[in-house]
């Protein structure tokens, strides 16, 4: 039974020394994506402020963006897809609250 125990410690001191070495290598790992962490949490909340705010901003960026991607063109088609979901979207609901 001793020896048996003897083991069992001998095996948690063991697991003691690596599970301390793991945290030291979290630590290293945790300071090396300190700043890049902090500089996406800042523009994320430059964004969320910008959404809050400013919206006609943001949805006008989003439009240049687009219309630089895909020409007016593609800035008429994507509003034209949206307005048809829309659209779909609303007599469908008001189909669903009609038979209820």
């Amino acid at each position: 039974m001793k020896k048996k125990v003897a083991e069992v410690m001998r095996y948690r001191s063991e697991l003691l020394t690596r599970i301390a070495a793991q945290r030291e290598q979290m630590t290293e790992i945790g300071s090396e994506w300190q700043a890049p962490l902090a500089l996406a949490e800042r523009g994320v909340a430059a964004v969320t402020f910008l959404r809050r705010r400013h919206p006609l901003l943001v949805a006008g960026m989003v439009a240049l963006f687009v219309m630089r991607r895909r020409g007016v063109t593609g800035l008429v088609a994507g509003v034209w897809g949206i307005w048809k979901g829309y659209r779909s979207l609303a007599s469908l609901s008001a189909r669903l609250l009609a038979k209820d």
